[in-house]
C-alpha cells in the first residue's frame, strides 16, 4: 500500500480538486494500520507468529509511517514541519536498534502502554494533517470539527509521547540489559570456581 499511498499524495495524481486525493489518502492509510492490527492479533491467535513475520511485521509498519511522514512535510508542511518528522522517525529507527540489540542478547522488552498510543496517536495524526491540507474545519449544522486544530494538536502530542516512550523503552531496555550482564559475570564466576575445584581435586 505504500506506493500507492505516495502516489495519491504526490501532484501526479490526476483528481486533485474535490478532496478525493484527501479522502483516498486517509482511507488507504486507515485500512493499512487496520490491517497490520488485524495481522498481528491473528497471528497470536492461532499461534501462525513465524520470524519472518517478526521480521516484516514491525518493519512495514514503520516504513508506512516514515513514507507518510515524509510525504506530508511536502504535501502539507503548515502541518508537518520537518523537524517534527525527524524526531519520529529517528524515534523508529532509534527502538529497532534496541530490540535488534536485545534480541541478540536473548531477551525481548514488550510493547508499553505508552508504545500503542504513539502509534493511535500516528495514525490520528497522519489523517488528519492529510485532511487538513483541503478543509480548516468540517462543519455539520451547529456541530463544527476542527480538522486543522485536531492536526496541530495530534502531532505536537504525538512528539511528545514519542520522546517520552523512547525513554521508557530505553529505560527498560537498560534494566534488560545490565540484568544480563550480570548472569554472565555470576555464571563465569561460578565456572571458574567449579574449574578450579576440578583442579583441586586432581
Amino acid at each position: 500500500m505504500i506506493p500507492l499511498l505516495l502516489w495519491i499524495l504526490s501532484p501526479h495524481f490526476p483528481w486533485q480538486s474535490g478532496g478525493e486525493q484527501e479522502i483516498l489518502a486517509s482511507v488507504l492509510f486507515i485500512l493499512a494500520s487496520i490491517t497490520d492490527g488485524v495481522d498481528g492479533y491473528l497471528a497470536r491467535k492461532r499461534g501462525q507468529i513465524t520470524t519472518m513475520g517478526m521480521l516484516l511485521d514491525p518493519l512495514a509498519d514503520k516504513v508506512m509511517v516514515t513514507a507518510a511522514l515524509i510525504a506530508l512535510v511536502a504535501y502539507n508542511p503548515e502541518v508537518v514541519k520537518v523537524w517534527i518528522a525527524v524526531v519520529i522517525i529517528s524515534r523508529e529507527f532509534l527502538i529497532s536498534g534496541l530490540r535488534s540489540i536485545a534480541s541478540s542478547e536473548g531477551f525481548t522488552i514488550q510493547a508499553s502502554d505508552l508504545g500503542k498510543l504513539k502509534t493511535v496517536l500516528q495514525i490520528v495524526t497522519v489523517v488528519s494533517a492529510i485532511l487538513a491540507h483541503r478543509w480548516f474545519d468540517w462543519q455539520f449544522g451547529l456541530l463544527v470539527i476542527p480538522v486543522r486544530w485536531i492536526a496541530i494538536a495530534a502531532i505536537y502530542f504525538t512528539v511528545l509521547v514519542s520522546v517520552i516512550s523512547a525513554i521508557d523503552y530505553f529505560v527498560g531496555f537498560w534494566k534488560q540489559i545490565d540484568r544480563a550482564s550480570r548472569d554472565r559475570r555470576k555464571s563465569f564466576v561460578l565456572t571458574r570456581r567449579k574449574d578450579a575445584g576440578s583442579t583441586s581435586a586432581h
